[in-house]
């Protein structure tokens, strides 16, 4: 039997298959089960914590630009 995983979960597994190694963002009320699913995978997905979302945005786009890897902010 198949093990049904949640929308959350989903969302960090298709990140992994992305090839996706950091995000940036920080959580909240609305997205803080992503966060625990991410927490699930912390060896794989590595978080970085910003004070608000715009530093978040300049943080991805800049991390994008110098590596050529996904820049993710959440």
């Amino acid at each position: 039997m198949k093990k049904q995983l949640k929308g959350c979960q989903i969302i960090v597994e298709c990140l992994l298959e992305q090839g996706v190694e950091y995000i940036f963002g920080y959580p909240g009320g609305q997205i803080i089960d992503t966060f625990d699913a991410l927490y699930e995978k912390r060896g794989q997905i590595k978080q970085i914590l910003t004070a608000h979302e715009q530093g978040a945005s300049h943080a991805a786009d800049g991390y994008a630009r110098v590596s050529g890897k996904p820049g993710v902010v959440i």
